[in-house]
């Protein structure tokens, strides 16, 4: 049976028959805390209270256990228990109200008893029974007088007794209650205690000053120490990382908020090892934080490994670069050996330029730090004038690109701005072109609009996309790369003085 912790038994019935087993019974009490309340002031002033309403000289509260009855409270008795076989207690706890017993001495059931036998034993008793919130039988609270008393309990000392039972079991309750929560505040401590022991972190806890109340195992093994209560944690960073880590404690205490850094941390034998560290403060209401919880993490291995691929990527990345380059070199020669294909070998050296550009993009190993649509799109516009002057002009969102998504969109605006800049807004003066980029949510929209279009120049760039004998290649390229590696959709209209391409790209797309 599972010992509820509050009380569900009604304090008017009687105990229940069926939960009488001494072995459930021992639980129960011991559950109460006997040792707790002994002589417990309030309880103590329960029994002088009722030995003046029933003007007797002794009243006890009593807890019958399996061999004895044991007095937690009592008045004009000295011992604090006696045998089991003595007890009047154990026949008043299976009651409903009070037992009174008027002669002890004539009563059958308790003639022979020790404390009863004989000219100066027990003869009035009146005890009420004391259940526990399962509904146990526990003991009593009794009232005795040496003297024979015919006439009982009168309504008033009854009820009395009543209530005044009422109140020793609300004190033993409360009490329980109390060691109950203790307990599993202290299950509570030890089961964090056991998790920070054994999680593969460095683990503390510090006051508001910094001093060291806690550590884990793991941390006194890293630092090689026994005492952390002194101990400089500011020694432990790496010179290099010791500003910024202190500038994100010194805010975060500020603050009273959590703060996170990496930084590399001086580890017993002199090795510095990379940490990701954290720590956050322990707060009650609105009270101010009394503890700081920290924790680190090493990622020293990952950083070595993480530091290796980098450093493979940018030989990559400078080799991919270097193709490039042998690639367009590559064009130029053979460009020469074929006179009249000098408009083709600038194009095609101008898409390789483009594809370099996009690989640059997504490979910020040059101090580059934008990886964004509009960085992108102004990258490539920048040789045709100054983003944001009079003639060229990008607006909207950022939106995010992932390296999937950099050529192909490389190629689209490189193919909308080399047709421009042969047929369009950027091959004169008068021209002007606007790029609008809007976040739809799980879309993107960018409207690609060129005005000041002179009749001659819509009708180039009409025959340069093939428009009158079929989709030219700009067209077919803009189309595969939108709609086939983008997954979006590609509109265009051209009215007498206006170009304008509307791209609809899923943001999944844009950002793998």
């Amino acid at each position: 049976m599972k010992l509820s912790r509050y009380p569900l038994w009604p304090a008017y019935q009687a105990a229940d028959p069926s939960l009488t087993d001494e072995g459930l019974r021992s639980r129960v009490i011991a559950a109460y805390g006997a040792d707790a309340v002994q002589d417990d002031r309030e309880l103590v002033q329960i029994v002088e209270f009722a030995a003046r309403l029933c003007d007797v000289p002794v009243a006890l509260i009593t807890l019958v256990e399996e061999h004895r009855q044991r007095f937690v409270a009592r008045k004009g008795l000295a011992k604090e228990e006696t045998p089991r076989s003595t007890s009047l207690c154990s026949h008043a706890m299976a009651g409903q109200g009070p037992l009174v017993v008027p002669d002890a001495s004539a009563d059958e059931r308790f003639a022979e008893m020790e404390l009863v036998a004989g000219d100066n034993g027990i003869r009035f008793y009146a005890g009420h029974p004391l259940v526990s919130s399962e509904g146990v039988p526990l003991g009593a609270l009794c009232v005795i007088d040496r003297e024979v008393r015919p006439e009982g309990l009168n309504a008033l000392q009854r009820e009395g007794l009543e209530v005044l039972s009422r109140a020793v079991m609300r004190r033993l309750t409360s009490e329980r209650d109390a060691a109950y929560a203790e307990s599993q505040i202290e299950v509570s401590e030890l089961r964090t205690r056991q998790l920070a022991e054994n999680l593969p972190v460095y683990a503390w806890a510090a006051n508001t000053e910094g001093a060291v109340e806690y550590a884990n195992p793991a941390l006194y093994e890293f630092l090689g120490a026994e005492d952390l209560s002194d101990f400089d944690f500011d020694k432990l960073v790496h010179p290099d990382d010791a500003e910024d880590l202190s500038a994100a404690r010194t805010d975060s205490r500020h603050r009273k908020e959590r703060w996170e850094a990496k930084a590399r941390m001086k580890r017993a034998d002199g090795v510095y090892r990379w940490m990701i560290l954290r720590a956050w403060p322990f707060v009650t209401g609105n009270e101010e934080p009394e503890t700081w919880f920290g924790a680190a993490v090493d990622i020293d291995d990952l950083q070595t490994v993480s530091d290796s691929r980098d450093l493979l990527a940018r030989e990559l990345s400078h080799r991919i670069k270097n193709i490039f380059a042998v690639i367009n070199g590559l064009i130029s020669l053979q460009g020469r050996k074929h006179p009249g294909a000098e408009e083709l070998v600038k194009e095609l050296s101008s898409t390789i330029r483009t594809l370099g550009k996009a690989h640059d993009f997504v490979r910020p190993f040059a101090g580059r730090t934008e990886s964004s649509l509009n960085g992108l799109i102004g990258e490539l516009l920048t040789p045709y004038g100054r983003i944001g002057g009079e003639r060229i002009a990008i607006s909207g969102c950022g939106c995010p690109i992932g390296e999937k998504a950099a050529t192909p969109l490389a190629l689209i605006f490189h193919e909308l701005a080399t047709n421009s800049a042969k047929y369009g807004a950027l091959s004169h003066s008068d021209g002007q072109l606007a790029v609008e980029i809007i976040d739809r949510g799980s879309d993107v929209a960018v409207t690609w609009r060129e005005t000041g279009l002179r009749p001659q120049d819509t009708i180039a760039d009409a025959e340069a996309r093939g428009e009158e004998t079929g989709e030219g290649f700009g067209s077919r390229l803009l189309r595969t790369a939108v709609e086939g590696q983008l997954t979006g959709k590609f509109t265009r209209r051209i009215t007498e003085d206006t170009l304008e391409v509307e791209l609809l790209l899923p943001c999944e797309k844009l950002e793998a």
